[in-house]
């Protein structure tokens, strides 16, 4: 399930007007390889004559990257009460995510645009027989909404897909989205409603060639 968490204090645009997310493109690699860049259009503009043009869209460059302890606050913040309504065991949010961070068969992802987390995910590996391996669980995957969060939630959704492979699974399983528009998401990233989740199938890098 896609999320859109609570907004970050300080705006990933050069320019403070609203954001219509049906006209973002898609994310599109930069030179390096962590780094990611995406088209936002805007409905507003202000500025000098030398700044966009009123409407003209605004470019957002972010990179993905694994999680790192002193992001964890950052990312249960922008993940707001998606992490506090299933959570049922004694550890809190945050207690669970740090023992993540450092553990093999969990990759924890954040989504950074100068400096702000505008994104994250969490990849559990676990065992299954009838798979013939591992299988990996997109457990998490919450965007800000005042960035890219089409661009950012499929940078995300495809560095889970490359870390399960790395990791041997031979599939990558999700939650049901909540609405279509999210399941169109997921599709475009190659999942498969396959009730009551999500799959999709990974190359394990052991069979690479």
């Amino acid at each position: 399930m896609i999320g859109n968490g609570a907004p970050i204090a300080r705006p990933i645009v050069r320019d403070p007007g609203s954001l219509q997310t049906r006209n973002t493109r898609p994310p599109v690699r930069s030179a390096s390889p962590a780094v990611w860049s995406a088209t936002v259009a805007t409905t507003t503009g202000i500025g000098s004559a030398s700044d966009e043009l009123q409407g003209a869209p605004a470019r957002v460059e972010y990179r993905v990257r694994a999680a790192r302890i002193t992001d964890v606050e950052a990312l249960v913040a922008l993940s707001g009460d998606r992490l506090a309504d299933g959570a049922s065991g004694s550890l809190g949010a945050a207690d669970v995510l740090r023992q993540l961070v450092f553990l093999p068969h969990a990759t924890v992802l954040v989504a950074e645009s100068k400096r702000d987390i505008v994104g994250g995910a969490v990849l559990a590996i676990r065992p299954s027989v009838r798979a013939g391996g591992y299988v990996g669980v997109i457990d998490l995957l919450v965007v800000d909404p005042a960035g890219a969060p089409d661009a950012v939630s499929a940078s995300l959704i495809e560095e889970c897909l490359k870390s399960a492979g790395n990791k041997g699974c031979a599939s990558v399983e999700a939650p049901q989205p909540e609405g279509p528009a999210e399941l169109k998401r997921w599709k475009r990233q190659g999942f498969k409603d396959e009730q009551p989740v999500l799959r999709r199938a990974v190359d394990p890098a052991g069979r690479r060639r």
